[in-house]
């Protein structure tokens, strides 16, 4: 791709972009939310049309008005938010938009798509219902879908953004698989630690320009982060410490059950106070989506307390919960599906959460539109204006829509899950000094959070989950990352940890 340029309205995403992919090597395209990776990846993919600059394949200049003709030079894109019809089957998602031969159907089809998954070392049950299917499983197919299409160019639009960390080894497994069958594979990430274990080559993309390509195993992970944010990152996270502290959350000995009626949290007990952030950590599934959603009335209690400044909260709607100060910024699998209305813009996102409140008939936009602006300006949301619908915008840029959101409404306890998921190293870090805010306004901040060395900076007390139940509460100061790590597996095997 040499000088490539894309723009939308005023808003200019790619600005003379040169990159260049070898053939069987895995290629990391690198940069905050917002510089344009996803949009340079849809020009090679055929879903736009480049402004100017020219695209070659094999040395060959090609030009594509629509993803078929894209599919037809062998290339093939795994996008973040994933293309599947929920109510097939994998295979019928596999051939949906194929020339159809009529002899392969039924098991002769089954056939082909287990042969091509052992071919490159993935795992997917050919008559399974897409709506049946992990976050893992969904990104099998996807990759399935793109090989039985003869893609050989395969490009990776935040592969890891929603997968566990054993999901995460799997796919990278796979990744290595099809580059040894010749595949050359693109990956679009924010994660400095996946740039280094998975990719050959790297190119750095900053403010819709790309600044350099670099050998991985040749650079240091501070001088990705210098070219990315353009200067020197401070990658320490201040914590202090507060003396008058009152409590405000007490969960009294919780259970909620899941969906087959079996125990997702059981008998959890914990207090929360002011001008404190309280970490969780577990492993994926441990009850760390009950646990924020029964706070936040989304979830029935099947027995227990949660008494909120002295009021229990067991059996009042979200709408009272939301009334009586507490926020929930529950960034989810899906970050469109709860939370934000995609097709809304973000004024009108901001209205989703306050429109009961104003008094009469008529809503009173402007209110609103001075949020929006003020969150838009405060955590750097790349967005052509605030009247673009939120579905337009990359993903890190969504998440911090709808965190700015729950923070702007001055709440006093803030439950975040996954709050960075998505999200690159200074907008990460921007996050971090917004709770931080929060708890010195006296705040109680529920901190849901994958990345243990974060959760060990960050918080004062980190309460442990394994399988629904609390394994430990710990002070970060007073134990290990791999204490943490043991309490995660549910062993308590520990005087210091009890």
């Amino acid at each position: 791709m040499k000088n490539i340029s894309k723009s939308f309205g005023t808003l200019k995403a790619n600005d003379n972009i040169n990159l260049s992919v070898r053939h069987g090597e895995v290629h990391a395209l690198l940069g905050e939310n917002g510089a344009g990776k996803s949009t340079l990846m849809n020009m090679l993919s055929g879903i736009y049309t480049p402004d100017s600059g020219i695209i070659k394949i094999n040395g060959e200049e090609v030009h594509f008005s629509s993803p078929k003709e894209s599919i037809r030079m062998g290339i093939g894109m795994i996008h973040q938010h994933f293309k599947l019809v929920d109510v097939m089957t994998a295979k019928e998602n596999i051939i949906i938009g194929q020339p159809t031969n009529v002899f392969l159907r039924g098991k002769a089809l089954s056939k082909k798509v287990k042969d091509l998954s052992d071919q490159y070392g993935l795992d997917i049950d050919p008559d399974k219902k897409v709506y049946d299917m992990s976050v893992g499983e969904k990104q099998t197919l996807e990759i399935i879908k793109v090989l039985y299409r003869g893609a050989k160019i395969l490009i990776m639009d935040e592969p890891t953004a929603v997968l566990t960390p054993q999901e995460i080894k799997k796919l990278f497994r796979v990744i290595r698989n099809m580059k040894e069958q010749g595949c050359s594979v693109v990956i679009i990430t924010h994660k400095l630690n996946e740039v280094m274990e998975i990719s050959d080559r790297v190119t750095v993309l900053r403010k819709g320009q790309s600044i350099e390509t670099v050998v991985t195993e040749t650079v240091k992970v501070a001088n990705l982060i210098e070219m990315m944010v353009g200067k020197k990152v401070d990658l320490s996270i201040e914590k202090k410490s507060f003396d008058k502290k009152r409590p405000l959350l007490n969960m009294d000995e919780v259970t909620v059950l899941d969906s087959e009626g079996k125990n997702a949290l059981s008998d959890v007990s914990f207090t929360l106070n002011s001008h404190e952030i309280v970490g969780v950590a577990g492993v994926a599934n441990s009850g760390q989506k009950e646990l924020c959603e029964v706070i936040a009335g989304l979830a029935k209690a099947e027995k227990g307390r949660i008494y909120f400044e002295g009021e229990n909260l067991v059996g009042k709607t979200p709408r009272d919960i939301i009334r009586l100060g507490i926020r929930m910024g529950f960034i989810p699998e899906d970050r469109l599906g709860m939370g934000l209305v995609g097709s809304m813009d973000i004024v009108h996102n901001m209205i989703l959460k306050d429109y009961q409140n104003q008094p009469g008939i008529i809503l009173q936009r402007g209110p609103c539109v001075k949020k929006a602006k003020k969150i838009v300006k405060e955590l750097d949301i790349q967005t052509p204006n605030i009247y673009t619908p939120v579905k337009k915008l990359s993903g890190g840029n969504v998440q911090k829509v709808l965190l700015g959101r729950e923070i702007d409404s001055a709440p006093k306890v803030l439950i975040t899950a996954y709050a960075v998921r998505g999200l690159d190293i200074g907008a990460s870090y921007k996050i971090y000094d917004l709770l931080n805010e929060q708890k010195e306004r006296g705040v109680g901040v529920l901190f849901v959070g994958e990345d243990l060395d974060v959760l060990m900076d960050l918080c004062d007390r980190v309460i442990v989950l394994c399988h629904g139940e609390i394994t430990g509460i710990v002070k970060p100061s007073e134990v290990t990352k791999e204490d943490i790590g043991l309490l995660m597996t549910g062993k308590q095997d520990g005087e210091a940890l009890a």
